[in-house]
This record gives C-alpha cells, sequence and structure tokens, in this order.
C-alpha cells in the first residue's frame, strides 16, 4: 500500500485517543497461560504482533471470546494443542517470549515466522534452551525451528545485551512452574524498564518475582492474586507509539492526547523527558491527558536510547526540525529490528537534506539550516512500522507532497494510525498496490 499526503493540512479535531500497548497486550496473553481460570483484558490491542500472540495461546487450547470492549480468555488449566506448529508471524517479542514459554510442553513443536522475523538471527536458542535440556533444531540459527525433550530447570546464566524478551520468556517460566529452587542470573541488561513492566504484569496475575538488582531473578511467593479465579486486565496507553503523536502535536499544530498511562514503566515513556530537553511545552488538564506544543522552536538534545530504542525514529524526527546536531546513544540496537533502522533512517531522511551520521553507538543527527524541497518525495517504509509512521511525521511537520511506499508495515503494531491522522485533519489517500 502507498499512502499519499498532500500540503495544507488543518487541525479537524484537537483531541485523539492514544493507542493501546502491544508490550502490555502481548505480556497479558502470555500471562493468561499461567492463569487457571477467566481472563478478562479489557482495552486490548488489535495490531498483527496482538493477534500472533492471540493464536499462540489458543494454539494452546485456551478459549477466546472476543466482545467490543474486551476479549475474555478461559484456561481450564490443560493444554489441549490445536496443532504442533507456532505461528509468531512478524512478532518479536512473541517469539522470544513464547519459544521459552512453550518449553513447558513434553510435545515436539515447531516455531514459525514470517517477513522480517525469517531475517533475525536466533542463536540465543541454540546457545540456551539446552540448558533447559530442551532440543532444538534451527535453520543455522533463523526460522523455523522445532523443539523437543522434556523440560528440566536449573540455574541458569544468560547475557541480558541481547534483547530482555527472552529473560520475559524466562520470567514466565519460573512463575508457571512456581520454581522457588533455581535463580537466573542475568548480564549486562538492556532495556530494564520492560522487565519492570513483565514483573508488574506477574504481579498483577498473582507471580511475585524477587529481582536482585537486575541480576539475579528468583520466583518468590504467590499472592492472593494467584487464587482469583477470574481477572480482570487493563491494556496500558502504548508510549512507543504516543511518541510518535506527542511529537508529531509539537511540530504541527498541539491536540489533546487522552487515555496515557502516566504511572507506566514503559521504557519509552522517556519522550515526555526529551520533548522537555529539545524545548516543547507539555501541559496537562488531568491525570489522563496531554497536550504538547513547541512555540518557540526547538534546540537540538542529548539523549541515552539504549533502553528505549524504538524511540530513535519520533526522536530522529523532532531532531530534524530543531536548531543544531541532536546525538542519541545506542545505535547499536537498530540493527536487528524490522529494518536496520540506524540505516533506513539515514537513508530515507537523506531525502529531505537531513545528516545522520552513524558512529559506532551514536547516531549524529544535523538537519539542513533551511528545508529546501521543491519536488514530492517518495520515502519507503522498508517494511518497518516505525520508519513508515515518522516518514509520516516529518512529511507533515514540512508540509510537503510525499508518499510512504509499503506504508502497510504500520499493521504491526498500530493499525489505526493513518485513519487517526485523518482524524486529526491530516489530508492523506490510500492507494492499494
Amino acid at each position: 500500500m502507498v499512502v499519499h499526503f498532500s500540503s495544507s493540512h488543518w487541525l479537524k479535531t484537537n483531541y485523539l485517543m492514544a493507542p493501546r500497548s502491544k508490550s502490555s497486550m502481548q505480556r497479558a496473553c502470555a500471562a493468561t497461560i499461567l492463569h487457571k481460570g477467566i481472563t478478562t483484558i479489557e482495552l486490548p490491542g488489535n495490531c498483527n504482533d496482538d493477534q500472533a500472540a492471540l493464536g499462540i495461546i489458543k494454539n494452546l487450547g485456551l478459549t477466546i471470546t472476543t466482545t467490543k470492549k474486551s476479549i475474555e480468555i478461559e484456561n481450564r488449566g490443560v493444554f489441549n494443542l490445536e496443532n504442533s506448529e507456532f505461528n509468531c508471524h512478524e512478532s518479536g517479542l512473541s517469539l522470544r517470549m513464547f519459544t521459552i514459554i512453550l518449553c513447558c510442553l513434553s510435545e515436539s513443536i515447531t516455531i514459525k515466522g514470517e517477513g522480517s522475523l525469517l531475517k533475525r538471527p536466533m542463536q540465543f536458542f541454540d546457545d540456551f534452551l539446552p540448558f533447559l535440556h530442551k532440543k532444538i533444531k534451527t535453520q543455522g540459527g533463523f526460522l523455523p525451528f522445532k523443539l523437543e525433550g522434556k523440560l528440566q530447570l536449573d540455574n541458569i546464566e544468560i547475557d541480558g545485551s541481547l534483547s530482555s524478551q527472552y529473560l520475559t520468556g524466562l520470567l514466565m517460566l519460573w512463575a508457571l512452574k512456581q520454581n522457588t529452587d533455581y535463580t537466573i542470573k542475568v548480564n549486562n541488561l538492556n532495556s530494564k524498564p520492560y522487565i519492570d513492566l513483565t514483573l508488574k504484569i506477574l504481579e498483577e496475575f498473582g507471580y511475585d518475582m524477587e529481582n536482585n538488582n537486575y541480576q539475579f531473578f528468583k520466583f518468590k511467593k504467590l499472592n492472593k492474586n494467584y487464587y482469583k479465579k477470574n481477572i480482570v486486565f487493563t491494556v496500558e496507553s502504548d508510549w512507543s507509539n504516543i511518541s510518535f503523536l506527542a511529537v508529531l502535536s509539537a511540530l504541527w499544530k498541539p491536540f489533546n492526547l487522552h487515555g496515557l498511562s502516566f504511572d507506566s514503566v514503559q521504557a519509552d515513556k522517556a519522550i515526555l523527558y526529551c520533548l522537555i530537553q529539545a524545548g516543547c511545552t507539555l501541559t496537562s488538564d488531568e491525570s489522563t491527558l496531554l497536550k504538547v506544543s513547541a512555540a518557540h522552536g526547538l534546540n537540538g538534545f542529548e539523549f541515552d536510547a539504549t533502553d528505549c530504542p524504538d524511540l530513535f525514529p519520533p526522536l530522529v524526527v523532532l531532531a530534524s526540525k530543531a536548531k543544531g546536531t541532536s546525538t542519541i546513544k545506542g545505535a547499536l540496537r537498530l540493527l536487528h529490528k524490522e529494518s536496520n533502522r540506524g540505516i533506513t533512517l539515514q537513508t530515507e531522511f537523506a531525502k529531505i537534506g537531513v545528516n545522520i551520521e552513524l558512529q559506532d553507538d551514536i547516531m549524529i543527527i544535523t538537519p539542513p539550516k533551511v528545508f529546501q524541497i521543491t519536488h514530492d518525495i517518495v520515502f519507503d517504509s522498508h517494511n518497518d512500522h516505525r520508519i513508515a509512521m515518522a516518514l509520516a511525521i516529518i512529511g507533515i511537520a514540512l508540509d510537503i507532497n510525499f508518499s510512504i511506499k509499503n506504508a502497510e508495515a504500520v499493521n504491526k503494531s498500530y493499525p489505526e494510525f493513518f485513519d487517526n491522522l485523518s482524524e486529526l485533519g491530516i489530508k492523506l489517500e490510500k492507494i492499494n498496490e
């Protein structure tokens, strides 16, 4: 799909509901595997990654009933596999988290994926799963792969610099087995806020985990929520996607974002700090509402995004409209996303005259003193949802005519993105190729 944007937009409404968090939604889906009884998920997400997680738990035999505003999931305490193949589609979180949780099964199963997930190296599983006495057969460290053998827990040690999502899977597995005998030792953990989110959700489902400075984890006890037959879980707003809308509000026309979770432990809530550092004004009339403006212009900023690499695309947009150079640390974490995001951002933003340098773990963004764009710009998302959103926001901010190829990539995390832009008054046309 190509989306074409025309210039001279006008603000049709100053109210927009914040999208739901796929990080919260997918972890909640995983937690229903641990909970014998009924879980009602309120304000559920419906992006492609969320659907992948729902497909996995459905394949385990959990019953899923969908209503207009909620999803009800019943776990009778026995897994009855519909088939032996589990498809994670393009969800990296589902792959890393559920592969480890599914080690609880004694049946031989196959883990599959699609699209960019087929290109992501998964050597971690080859190296690590034998410590759980699971046999794994991969395609040279890539999907698909087969798991078999009976799980045996032990004290284990992992490298947390690759992704915190592996640790999320282990914490879920330790809780599922209610294992108090063995510890998980973690070295060089990145993205600690995402582990905070996992621990918070486990607590809501009745499981308390011991966390020793993010270096040692152990199942501690069951809390009162474990004994509830019915659990109601509300999905948080998504700070990863809110970051794009907040930057749009700053660079285009200020509008109100409603339904935010300001008490969230999501790493990408750090966008608020970045906006203030760049010179934006943030106002909140109530606990869930936010408006961002930049009436006095923006200045360059420095930020360490090692723990929140998904902020790189919206921060590049913000830096592109700031005076002077901005520096973002953590660029090495961009290599194995839906695209190589460092190179993709460099390539696409060069089309509008923004210079992006990659120096090892550092990204340096230097905008032109004056944007001189005399023709329609054709961007390409490179099938990366966050790149597609970043390109849309910078194009609107520059008030130019432009198109985005492979724009359907936004369905991975925020399928309503373009519809929400239309609600605001952005002039766009979706063209199916």
